[in-house]
């Protein structure tokens, strides 16, 4: 894991762990959160408002309701 967050390229760490195929390889960057800390960073912002959600007076009756 520390080898991957320092950059070692995946196909080198099959090769440095025995592994046949690139597959077997994809558990240590699945497992890795801080790469997909890194991907949710680079997201762009939401165009939404953050607040909860209020429903209804009509939807609150109809859940009553039933």
């Amino acid at each position: 894991m520390d080898l991957l967050s320092n950059g070692v390229d995946v196909a080198t760490l099959a090769l440095w762990l025995g592994h046949e195929n690139l597959d077997s390889v994809n558990a240590y960057i699945h497992a890795d959160l801080t790469i997909k800390e890194r991907a949710l960073d680079r997201r762009s912002p939401l165009k939404t408002e953050t607040g909860r959600y209020r429903p209804t007076d009509t939807l609150l009756a109809f859940l009553e309701g039933l």
